[in-house]
């Protein structure tokens, strides 16, 4: 018998139902081992020695692998055809190994399909492990998780508030921060256009002024409304005749089938997938036999592929579509072992596979791999030259026809920002001729900043620098979203204020290591390991010998002296120049004191320095008012029973109500669903809110705001209330009715009402189960459909991450079922935590590990 190992359980059922009886194919259900999440786990001081820990819940796999291995004649390790799959195939050989399970001959095969002939041919020509790719592997791993581990503690006792640092993670923020600075430093430009609307035949057109007064323009070169009405009446004026009309041939070629990076750049383009969702759906794509391998940097197909793409065309369109030779693309990729073939069709005579997302993302494949062999697109690009009488004034138009669409046909290739004049339809026109001038336009512009990346560009951005590698820029996007360092709004990436911060920490004490050169030059020396051109220890010792040092020095200086050095460094940011010259340090609420950035528990925040005697606040992204003038405390009014001023506030926590001062002063958040005037803030520092005693107890019922909304509370009973207004409005028949309900379905909606999630988070890194964020008596908890763990109170349900809750699940998991329930919920089979890992701290403050080999 001979056994195969693969990582999925869908690829394991169809690859065993092309090879037969003789063979067993197990799923290793993607990585069996990792570096613990502890300190010690890479020891640089012996040779970067690793200590690897099998995942608990890979346990009952790995067995069950073991045992089919002590029966097999050979083992034929069939994993991914890049360095993870190579990776994981020496785990499993490994793990076999220390088992003393491991079959005499052991073999590597890989597939770029899962096909039958695909499959066959590769069982045919099997090879040994690939040592350059593991150690390439083994290096990546080993620096993530030094950095990981070696920063994190500085910045959780220096940067309060902070999360986690990446290697890759950590410049791809800069990237976004970085934009986000050239915005706001932006001035924009003043500029006016003069175009004249015209017809010749019947077909009209419109013609921009390229010449005034003798002087050739640019865009620039109207820079006022009084030139412009100049320029305006100048071509209302004249009589404007061709002198010259060019028409030039252009040829527009194909691009490349996709690979990783331009799969997801074209299908956030077009179909609005993240780069996370786009590989997902890819992955099923390649499990079901449908595409190639979706993790490469290779642009060419196979020869035999490339034959059957222009059959394809020549079937659907006719001869004069198929260029006469074939497409022959090179590859960009600097490591030919990782370039593998571009992604594409497994059967270019398939338009259509699989529903949904899934159907909408073949559709691109099918498309673009089989346009790229397709002949090119034949244009005609047309300018045309106006002039008047004088020979003075001067006005343009240009335009495109296109004479033979080719590829233009089936595909074009998505841009990140829009709009082209040459692609303007044009009269046919010769010297001489004088169109009609039907209107005169003088507009006004302004230069723009350069737009926020989308993630299409920013994954372009990031290839162009040579920033991670394509397979990874998923996973390292994903972290920035789940660690609300950036946000998302229409499709755009915006700096949240914790990212800036950690931006400017990195960039002010680690300025190395988020550079954009030494990060590149870096990946250059790891792909040089997978190419078998350098030796992995000694690009760690070159990497660890300043990283360790300069991580030490920071963490020497005083929180003070850290906090001292951000605020000279963000100075321009916090406290940017006012329009009428003041200081812009000054203190709006006394007066005198200077302004400066301050560390606190929960983060940075602004304060004065006349503290304690003066208590102004504003948030780190708080950098003022319009104009840069400091919005300070906004006086609602005052409370009509101490006739003191009911202020609204902007605090380290978002914005409050305040009435009175010093520790006996009365604080309020305000709620996001209501508009704050001094009635409801007076109402809301009164809270709890008495609405009456039961009538069945004689006990108070009360109605709150808490941690997780508005209630009713009652003998320690509670209730769910829908929206804020309902703490003031609800009377007793109503609350005793909703107590009672909440009582009878345990603390759950009442029967028939709404069990939807606050927020489905994902699959489980491990254990691909669905992880859930639910609302539920005791508060949020998340749940895998198994386990059910309890979010602890240091973390906010708005901020978990889907790496956090899968280690709380974990962390519950292996604490085994709860007290009183016997042996009716033991404890699952599924996505156990390691054990020494789980002892050693919380569950939540394992991600930065867990996540390492994700931030590549």
């Amino acid at each position: 018998m001979q056994l195969v190992i693969v990582e999925s359980p869908a690829k394991a059922k169809t690859i065993e139902k092309y090879l037969g009886k003789d063979y067993r194919v197990l799923a290793s259900y993607g990585h069996v081992r990792d570096l613990p999440a502890r300190d010690g786990s890479v020891d640089p001081d012996e040779g970067f020695a690793m200590e690897w820990e099998t995942y608990a819940d890979k346990s009952k796999q790995l067995k069950a692998i073991a045992d089919e291995a002590k029966k097999a004649d050979r083992l034929i390790l069939a994993t991914d055809p890049d360095r993870e799959g190579e990776a994981i195939s020496w785990h499993v050989q490994e793990v076999l190994k220390n088992k003393k399970a491991l079959p005499k001959e052991v073999e590597r095969v890989t597939f770029n399909a899962i096909t039958k002939p695909a499959i066959l041919t590769a069982m045919a020509h099997p090879r040994e492990l690939d040592t350059d790719l593991i150690d390439a592997y083994r290096a990546r791993r080993a620096l993530d998780y030094l950095v990981g581990f070696t920063l994190s503690p500085v910045l959780w006792r220096k940067l309060p508030g902070a999360k986690s640092a990446g290697r890759v993670q950590s410049v791809a923020l800069r990237i976004i921060v970085d934009r986000e600075r050239e915005i706001e430093g932006f001035k924009p430009q003043e500029y006016w256009s003069v175009t004249a609307d015209m017809e010749q035949d019947g077909t009209p057109f419109q013609a921009r002024l390229v010449k005034f007064k003798g002087d050739k323009l640019d865009r620039l070169s109207i820079g006022d409304g009084k030139t412009a009405e100049a320029a305006k009446k100048a071509v209302e004026e004249g009589r404007f005749t061709v002198v010259s009309v060019e028409t030039k041939p252009a040829m527009r070629n194909p691009a490349a089938p996709f690979t990783t990076s331009t799969l997801q750049q074209e299908a956030a383009r077009k179909l609005g997938f993240s780069a996370s969702h786009t590989m997902r759906i890819a992955q099923g794509l390649y499990e079901d036999g449908a595409i190639t391998y979706m993790r490469t940097d290779g642009v060419q197909m196979d020869p035999s592929a490339i034959q059957d793409a222009r059959k394809a065309v020549a079937t659907r369109y006719d001869g004069s579509y198929v260029p006469d030779k074939p497409r022959i693309y090179t590859a960009k990729a600097k490591n030919a072992q990782e370039a593998h073939e571009a992604i594409r069709p497994t059967d270019f005579s398939k338009d259509r596979a699989g529903s949904g997302d899934h159907a909408r993302l073949y559709d691109l494949i099918w498309k673009r791999a089989l346009a790229s062999q397709m002949a090119s697109a034949r244009l005609e690009r047309t300018t045309i030259d106006l002039e008047d009488a004088t020979s003075q004034h001067g006005l343009r138009a240009t335009g495109q026809v296109v004479i033979f669409p080719g590829y233009l046909a089936l595909y074009e290739e998505g841009r990140d920002d829009e709009g082209d004049e040459d692609s303007r339809r044009l009269p046919r026109m010769s010297e001489g001729a004088t169109p009609a001038k039907k209107a005169v336009n003088a507009e006004q512009h302004f230069t723009q900043p350069p737009p926020r990346f989308s993630e299409a560009s920013l994954v372009k951005r990031m290839e162009e620098l040579g920033i991670g590698r394509p397979s990874t820029y998923a996973s390292v996007i994903q972290v920035l979203k789940d660690r609300a360092y950036v946000r998302l709004e229409k499709n755009r990436f915006f700096a949240e204020e914790s990212g800036r911060l950690l931006t400017a920490f990195l960039e002010r004490f680690f300025q190395k290591y988020v550079n954009y050169d030494f990060t590149a030059e870096l990946e250059e020396e790891l792909d040089d390991v997978s190419g078998g051109r350098a030796q992995w220890q000694a690009v760690l010792e070159a990497f660890w010998k300043d990283f360790k040092p300069r991580t030490a020095d920071v963490m020497e200086q005083k929180p003070s002296d850290i906090t001292a050095a951000l605020d000279e460094f963000l100075a321009p940011y916090l406290f940017p120049e006012k329009a009428d010259g003041s200081d812009p340090r000054l203190c709006p609420n006394c007066g005198n004191g200077r302004l400066a950035l301050r560390g606190g528990k929960f983060g940075a925040f602004i304060a004065c320095s006349n503290y304690p005697e003066c208590k102004f606040t504003r948030r780190f992204a708080q950098p003022g008012g319009e104009d840069g003038a400091d919005s300070g405390p906004e006086v609602l009014g005052q409370d009509p029973d101490t006739g003191l001023n009911v202020e609204r506030k902007s605090g380290r926590f978002g914005p409050y109500i305040q009435l009175g001062e010093g520790k006996e002063a009365a604080r309020a958040s305000i709620p996001k669903d209501v508009e704050l005037d001094l009635e409801l803030a007076l109402k809301l520092l009164k809270l709890p809110r008495v609405i009456g005693d039961h009538p069945e107890t004689g006990n108070p019922i009360t109605a709150s705001i808490g941690r997780y909304g508005p209630y009713l509370a009652h003998d320690g009973k509670y209730a769910r209330l829908q929206g804020t207004m309902e703490v003031f409005e609800t009377g007793m028949n109503a609350a005793v009715v909703k107590l009672a309900e909440a009582a009878a379905n345990s603390g759950r909606p009442a029967r028939g009402a709404s069990r939807e999630p606050l927020k489905v988070l994902g699959k489980h890194p491990r254990t691909e189960a669905e992880i859930k964020l639910m609302d539920g008596r005791y508060g949020a908890y998340v749940t895998d459909g198994e386990t059910n763990a309890t979010l602890p109170k240091s973390i906010d349900k708005d901020q978990l991450t889907l790496e956090e809750a899968a280690q709380l699940i974990d962390a519950r998991a292996a604490a085994g079922p709860a007290k009183g329930k016997g042996k009716k919920k033991a404890a699952p089979k599924k996505a156990a935590a390691p054990k020494k890992a789980a002892a050693k701290k919380p569950a939540a403050k394992k991600a930065p590990a867990k996540k390492a080999a994700a931030e590549d």
